[in-house]
């Protein structure tokens, strides 16, 4: 395996491609597989252009796309694909959908072509109607894409259905990797859809490829015994992204494909009209810059960072939403990334700088510090230190005096907060600025805490670990 420059992973078995779509906000991954004449597609992202530029690359002609379940943490470009190319769109026969599909269930093989087939394998435990499938070329199975089951080291999160079915879905989940492992040969790659990010995943790996038999020697469902691998499955769950409530949802509903045409142009006037109406004016430029100098009353969420996860968490679904970047292309990635969550047309944008968008009226800033600042600070005059990362991350150490509100629910509590000085930080700085300008906005004087939270005892700060903090991973922003 190899990497591209365009940033996609390549493999090649038997006479057959299979290429990775990275969409690395997200932590997720579509696939086009192919033979050099047709080809399949797994779980592809809403913004299909990327698949349909991919295959014309390729030569080759998209004619079966796949789900492997129906998706939670973004919006399926399955159904516009099948209606563009005219290919058959496979989805589980138990899926309770609104829209035409070829049906699959457990069982099933799907000849693609002379060189390809795909066989069906019931996998639930990420949700109870999740499917797998192998990828089988001359007699072998090269290939199986996991979806939401097996991942690089992890599996598939067991609640995003609710609390109530986590345990039974643990217990299935556990079961379907164990069937993965007995029914495919050591060597076939495993290609998940989660995992690189994705709050979809139990828990985050730094893996970026595997085999059946090398997940046999480090996943957690195929070398711990049932019990513990559910307890600790169930131990490690932490809060994931509010707007996951809409994408099932949509996605049964059966989605159109993007509307990715350049919103309105907005002024200075309309933008503070806008703010003052209590909708969201987003600035998409880079976190310091945002800090240095911008337009009262709007939010920093730099595009170069998990965008559309965090804006998605917090925003109050529908919301009206007006993009502010410092060129066209800069509010197009944006557009790009929102529609893949259900945000499909923000009502307008601006381009340029602060100064533009503020037409004469006093720009709001406010300082940015590491944490060697903060220690330094706090020996000489008394802050507040706001921690904003998830219940997990503090679980495992924090720093003492702290105040925790994590970031997804620090709109709602901003009348909570001690008054003074808030010193606002969190694993790496991009929570910590998206959470410095709501607090910015809301009339506070807050320092934003650029630094990495691994520096904060080697600055000098008191750091507490309790004993009991359970080990979890955290995707690290």
């Amino acid at each position: 395996m190899h990497l591209r420059e365009d940033g996609m992973s390549i493999t090649a078995g038997a006479g057959v491609e299979v290429v990775a779509i990275d969409t690395p906000a997200l932590g997720d991954r579509s696939y086009l597989a192919h033979d050099g004449s047709v080809a399949l597609v797994v779980d592809p992202q809403r913004d299909i252009d990327r698949v349909l530029s991919l295959a014309a690359a390729r030569g080759v002609r998209i004619t079966h796309v796949f789900e492997t379940h129906l998706h939670n943490d973004y919006v399926t470009g399955g159904l516009a694909l099948a209606r563009v190319t005219g290919a058959a769109y496979h989805v589980n026969a138990a899926d309770p959908v609104a829209f035409d599909r070829v049906p699959v269930a457990d069982g099933d093989v799907i000849e693609v072509s002379p060189v390809m087939s795909v066989q069906v394998l019931a996998t639930p435990g990420h949700t109870f109607t999740h499917l797998s499938y192998a990828l089988r070329a001359a007699g072998h199975a090269h290939a199986v894409f996991s979806g939401g089951s097996l991942l690089y080291g992890s599996t598939g999160r067991p609640d995003l259905l609710g609390t109530a079915h986590a345990r039974e879905l643990a217990h299935a989940q556990y079961a379907s990797a164990r069937r993965l492992a007995a029914e495919l040969p050591g060597d076939a790659d495993v290609y998940p859809t989660h995992g690189f990010g994705s709050f979809c995943s139990a828990t985050q790996s730094e893996g970026t490829s595997s085999t059946v038999g090398g997940e046999s020697l480090v996943n957690p469902a195929l070398t711990l015994d049932e019990d513990s691998y559910v307890a600790a499955t169930l131990a490690g769950l932490d809060a994931y992204p509010a707007y996951y409530a809409h994408m099932g949802p949509a996605n049964a509903a059966g989605p159109d494909g993007p509307d990715l045409t350049p919103p309105r142009r907005a002024e200075a006037a309309e933008l503070r009209r806008r703010i003052e109406a209590g909708e969201w004016v987003v600035d998409l430029r880079a976190r310091r810059a945002f800090a240095a100098g911008h337009l009262a009353g709007t939010l920093s969420f730099d595009l170069d960072g998990s965008f559309a996860t965090y804006l998605g968490w917090l925003i109050p679904w529908d919301t009206p939403l007006t993009l502010l970047g410092q060129t066209p292309e800069q509010v197009a990635e944006a557009q790009r990334e929102l529609v893949r969550i259900g945000i499909d047309r923000p009502q307008a944008a601006a381009h340029g700088g602060p100064a533009d968008w503020a037409a004469g009226q006093p720009l709001r800033s406010y300082p940015v510090a590491d944490f060697t600042d903060l220690a330094a600070v706090r020996r000489h005059r008394p802050v507040v230190v706001l921690d904003v990362r998830r219940d997990s991350e503090w679980e495992r150490s924090h720093v003492d005096g702290a105040v925790h509100v994590p970031l997804h629910d620090l709109p709602g509590r901003v009348g909570e907060l001690p008054g003074g000085e808030l010193w606002v930080h969190c694993q790496a700085g991009y929570r910590a600025s998206v959470a410095a300008s709501f607090l910015d906005a809301a009339g506070r004087t807050v320092v934003a805490v650029d630094d990495d939270f691994d520096r904060a005892a080697k600055s000098g700060l008191p750091v507490v670990t309790p004993a009991s903090a359970p080990s979890r991973e955290g995707l690290g922003m």
